[in-house]
Order: structure tokens, then sequence, then C-alpha cells
């Protein structure tokens, strides 16, 4: 029979699928697919290519194995230790006393998790001595010119170290935040590359773009690491060492589930028992969401990582033989008993269409007394508790991960288990987990937008007095079958530019070119 419940002993980490309700017809049932995943992840951990749409290796499974004993990890603590303590300072001489995360998707998601669940929220409000001389963090992780105004109400230019993180070196939003900085530098008359380090590619456009310009210093990425794994490899440790976070203890945690989830025994592997309560919930076709609900404020960032690694990595139109599947699984969260007030009327009441995996921190960050000898703490507990039960009355699935206390070491065995469960899971179902097609399909209809954008500039500046609808503007610039996108182009020149201008005509927008 098997086990629900799965317990790493030394670590007290655990996981209980029992809510789940999967007996063992259920998990024999998937005795070849167990077998067959487990040969396909030795090939992973052996070097051979899994990611045969971009002909690379999966590597992040094995490099963090080997990273901390590595020359590289080395340069890194050496760099970091230096801004801590002053060694390496500003252009104009000073102290750095922040960081700014320049990067996007995997680059900002792991970084933002580590120091929210780590440091906590109110990190950059600690003083320099609090901090032990570690760095405030801010993130770019998009190309909104809100972020952007919001960071520079609170950057001094001359005390804020900006890390650029690309894997490519072209990714568009990372370059846009990346001129527009350098713009901001050079309007003060400041040198950004001697402000300035980046993480990428070697050889890349950025890669020459830093050493050209003489960043302060620019650190090599494997190409065979996507972004959505990137946390434990050096996109992780910059970031996180630069303020304060000891990630070779996240590392240790990583590995240590590694070690775990390479059990021969597939009802003993926690990452396969995971990746199997996913097939079997959503018949093998992802027809129910993933809910992730963790109890534990620095925890709320989790459901939002996990969007990413888990939506990311398995919604896939095709699979490994080019069959269409449209596979995926959905994920949301929220952090309990928060969600008691925000969407547990939905699963408790409401389609019986998610199954939902509660995260518990057994230990107390502060014991705070409430009344009749309760600490603050028992009411969280009887929440979760109360929670699980009321959704397994009602038939609902769910899944109780619990750890003894929240630390590096915690976050690294978390991440671990999902990576493994996702290159599990992505067998099950015969698809390329380590491909990201759909984000290149938007980014090339982004990139035909913006193509119009520049036809459609270029009309406006001759044809000064032309007014009319989005479809008259469309057909002008020979662009009848891109109403949607030149009326929205329009939208934005009408409150963003001096040359156009736009009256609601009772039925539609008409746009005067001044």
């Amino acid at each position: 029979m098997a086990k629900n419940l799965l317990i790493e002993p030394e670590s007290g980490f655990s996981i209980d699928f029992s809510g789940m309700g999967f007996g063992d017809a259920e998990l024999s049932a998937m005795t070849e697919r167990f077998a067959a995943a487990a040969v396909e992840m030795a090939k992973i951990e052996a070097g051979e290519i899994k990611n045969p749409d971009e002909n690379r290796k999966v590597t992040h499974f094995t490099d963090r194995v080997e990273y901390s004993s590595s020359a590289l990890f080395a340069e890194v603590e050496k760099f970091s230790e230096g801004v801590r303590e002053g060694r390496i300072k500003s252009g104009t001489g000073k102290k750095f006393e922040a960081l700014v995360v320049n990067g996007i998707g995997g680059s900002a998601l792991g970084p933002q998790l580590m120091q929210f669940a780590i440091n906590g929220p109110y990190w950059n409000e600690l003083s320099s001595d609090r901090r032990c001389g570690a760095l405030k963090i801010y993130f770019l992780d998009n190309t909104d010119s809100a972020e952007f105004a919001d960071l520079l109400e609170v950057m001094d230019p001359e005390t804020t170290l900006q890390l650029v993180i690309s894997k490519s070196g072209g990714t568009r939003e990372t370059k846009n935040n990346m001129i527009a900085m350098e713009k901001v530098y050079a309007e003060r008359n400041l040198d950004f590359g001697a402000n300035a380090c980046a993480i990428t590619m070697k050889g890349s456009d950025l890669d020459k773009h830093a050493r050209e310009n003489h960043f302060l210093a620019v650190f090599e990425m494997a190409e065979s690491i996507g972004g959505r794994t990137s946390e434990t490899s050096i996109v992780g440790h910059l970031p996180a060492t630069l303020c304060g976070v000891d990630f070779e203890r996240f590392l240790a945690g990583a590995c240590a589930m590694d070690n775990w989830t390479r059990t021969g025994n597939a009802l003993e592997n926690p990452a396969m028992r995971l990746a199997a309560m996913w097939y079997l919930a959503g018949n093998g076709k992802g027809d129910k969401n993933m809910v992730i609900v963790p109890y534990s404020d620095r925890l709320v960032l989790l459901s939002r990582y996990l969007q990413q690694l888990v939506m990311e990595s398995l919604g896939k139109e095709l699979d490994l033989d080019g069959k269409v599947v449209h596979q995926g699984l959905n994920v949301f969260g929220n952090k309990g008993g928060t969600d008691a007030h925000a969407f547990i009327q939905q699963l408790n009441d409401g389609r019986d269409d998610f199954f939902a995996t509660f995260i518990e921190v057994l230990a107390d960050a502060k014991s705070i007394p409430i009344s009749d000898g309760r600490v603050i703490g028992d009411y969280l507990h009887g929440f979760l508790a109360g929670l699980n039960r009321a959704l397994l009355k009602k038939g609902r699935k769910t899944m109780m991960i619990k750890i003894a206390r929240l630390t590096e070491f915690e976050l690294g065995q978390i991440i671990a288990l999902y990576e493994r469960a996702v290159a599990f899971y992505a067998e099950f179902i015969h698809i390329n987990a380590f491909h990201q097609p759909g984000v290149q399909a938007y980014k090339k209809a982004a990139n035909g937008v913006l193509e119009l954008a520049d036809k459609l500039a270029a009309f406006c500046r001759a044809n000064q007095g032309f007014s009319g609808n989005a479809e008259k503007f469309a057909c002008a610039v020979d662009a009848a079958d891109s109403v949607f996108e030149v009326q929205g182009l329009l939208d934005k020149a009408a409150l963003n530019l001096d040359g156009v201008e736009r009256e609601f005509d009772g039925a539609d927008w008409v746009y005067l070119v001044k």
C-alpha cells in the first residue's frame, strides 16, 4: 500500500497526499509512466539533449551540485562582499546602498521570491546597520513607465548598483530599461558602467555592451539553464548575496531535495508523486487548476513564481511528436488566511475545478499572545486546518506541505521539488518542458505592432490635418486588417503625444493629426 505521507526526517519537510483521494489502483495504473519518466530524468542528468527544439541540454539539476565549489561562485561572493563592505564603490566613490535588478520572468521572479521570503517585506526600511551593510533591493521587471518613474522617486543613482540580467542579451523589456537608465545617469553626468554589472551569456549583445562600457563586473550565465529554472544559478546568487542572503544554504536545500527526488521507488519519491497527483486530478489533460496557498506572508510570491515555472513549462500546443495536444496547468493562489476573505468562497462552494496545495510553516516567527493561552500563530493554523477539513467534506482535493521553518534551506527544497515535479509531469504528457514557443510567438506579434506604429507615425508626420476613425487611418496606411491595433496606437498617441487628438462622436473615437 502506498504511503500518503512522505517525510524527509533530517529537515522535517513533509508532503501529505491523503486529501487527493487517489489510492493504489490509480497509482498502479501509472507504473509505466513512472518508469519512463525516471529514464528520461536520468537522461537529463546525464547531459543528453532534452530541449530538442532549441538543441540544448538542461542542466539546472546538475549544475547546482557543483556550483558552490566553482570558481564562478567564489567570484560572485568576492564581488558581493566587496560591494557590501564598501571596497567596491560607485562611480563617484560612494558606498553602494541599494541594488536595482533589471530583468524579466525568472530573472526577476526568483530573486523577488527569495528577497521577500528570507529578508521580508520591510527590508528596505531597515538601516544599513540593521542590514549589516547589505543592499536594499528594487526591481525593474517590466517595460512600464510607471514602474520606472516610481523607482526614480526613491533611487539615488550615485549609491545604487544596477544589475542587468538577460541570458540572450536582447530581451526587449530588460534592454528598454537599461537604455532608459543609461540616459538617467547621462543626464546627471554620471557613468552608468561604473555603477553597473551584468549577468548574460558569453558573447551576447549585453556581454559586449557591458565590456565596451566598462561595467564593474560581467558574470556568465549558462545557455543550458532557462530563466524559469535559474534561481539556483548565478541569476539567484548575485542578488541574494548582495542583500545578505546565505545562498550556499539555499543551494544545500535544493540539493537535499534533489537527492530525495532521485529516489528510485516512484511511490516514495515526492516529486514523482506530486506530478502524479497533478496528472490524476486533471485526467492527464490539465482539467483542474492548481491552487497554491502558503500559510505564510513571506511566501505570498510563491504562486507567482510557480505560475511561470508550471505554466510556461507545461502550457504547450504540440507534444514531442508534433501532435496537437494543448496541454498545461493553470496556477493561481493567495496566502492563508487572507485567502478566506479573497477566494475561498469560490473553492468551497463554487466549481470543483481545482486541487489545492497548502504550505505550512510550523515554527512561529514570533510568539504573540492573544488570549486564553493562545498565540496568533494558533489562529493561523486553525484557519488552515479548518479550511482543509471544509474542502475535504465537500469532496474537494487537497495536499499539504509542511516545513519546520522558513529559511534559505527550506526555500531551496520547495523550489527544487516543483522543478523536478514539472519535469516528471512533462514526461507523463510527452511534451518539451524547456522551451517556450508561445512566448516567442507573442514577441513576434509585438514586433509587428511596433513596425505598424512606425508606419503610422510616419503617416501622421506627413499628413497634418488628417482626421477620421481608426478604420480610416488603418486604410490610409495599408493596414485594413489591423484596425484594432491601429486604434490602440492612436489611443496611446492621443494621450501621450502633442500631435494627435481624439474626440468621441457618440459612436466612436475620431482622431485628428495636428
